[in-house]
């Protein structure tokens, strides 16, 4: 069997930066271990499978060990595939999803997704986690998938050396570490070698937590984020009643087709 495939890069305006996400069409869905094994062999921190419905779109997310909940940068990547691709020719997409309907819709030369948010409260810090990393942080949060980890500056983020062993013991599916930033409203970093991902470059479901956080800090509803990972990626965010919205570009790197 033949398969179309799309290297896109996510949160990108120029290639080589943003996040990488691998987009394959399908007619109908693969089995399990066969999408599984596709996401092992791409070896990128999410591949999207899709299949249209008479409604819009089933997507269904993997990284190269498990298949995820919620992936905001492989959404935004099979939304560019369908825009700039397959010629969909609505503005607005659904995306049926593990973490319901998602709606992307396109803005000028943004892809804007609406995602639902996932609120953070406040935690002890776990003990399996003080040596995590080499600046301790000034608070720890908890919420839907991630726990969330406070810093003093944009420096301290920049400057963590984690510890990828102790935080895959964490029992969570990554750990957020953010700050303020002068240039941004906020920067973070994204952690998740329990799901085969040791530093995602950007992540848009880790900001559905970063977001709601950030807007009431700072009293503000707009916000414009930079995930400061070596490839790096700036998010355009809206913060709304129990769901947010990621703004993004995204630019194709590879079209080609796998056998299987």
């Amino acid at each position: 069997m033949n398969f179309t495939i799309y290297q896109i890069d996510a949160f990108a305006e120029k290639t080589f930066s943003g996040n990488p996400a691998a987009v394959i069409p399908l007619k109908t869905w693969l089995s399990d271990n066969v999408m599984q094994n596709i996401a092992k062999e791409n070896n990128l921190s999410e591949t999207a499978f899709f299949i249209q419905t008479k409604n819009g779109f089933q997507i269904r997310w993997f990284t190269p060990t498990t298949e995820v909940d919620l992936c905001g940068h492989a959404t935004l990547a099979t939304a560019h595939v369908l825009f700039n691709h397959l010629n969909y020719s609505e503005k607005e997409i659904n995306f049926e999803s593990r973490s319901g309907i998602l709606k992307v819709r396109k803005e000028n030369k943004y892809i804007i997704l609406d995602l639902p948010f996932s609120n953070a409260s406040e935690i002890e810090i776990p003990e399996n986690l003080k040596l995590a990393f080499n600046i301790q942080p000034k608070k720890y949060l908890k919420g839907r998938d991630d726990l969330m980890l406070i810093f003093e500056n944009e420096n301290d983020i920049i400057s963590l050396k984690p510890n990828f062993s102790i935080i895959a013991e964490s029992k969570t599916r990554g750990i957020i570490c953010t700050s303020q930033s002068e240039k941004y409203d906020f920067v973070s970093r994204f952690f998740a070698p329990a799901v085969g991902v040791n530093e995602d470059p950007v992540t848009g479901s880790a900001h559905t937590m970063l977001i709601p956080y950030w807007a009431k800090i700072l009293n503000k509803n707009q916000l414009k984020a930079k995930q400061v990972s070596a490839r790096g990626g700036i998010l355009h965010c809206t913060n709304l009643n129990n769901r947010v919205e990621i703004g993004g570009k995204a630019v194709t790197y590879l079209v080609g087709e796998i056998t299987i």
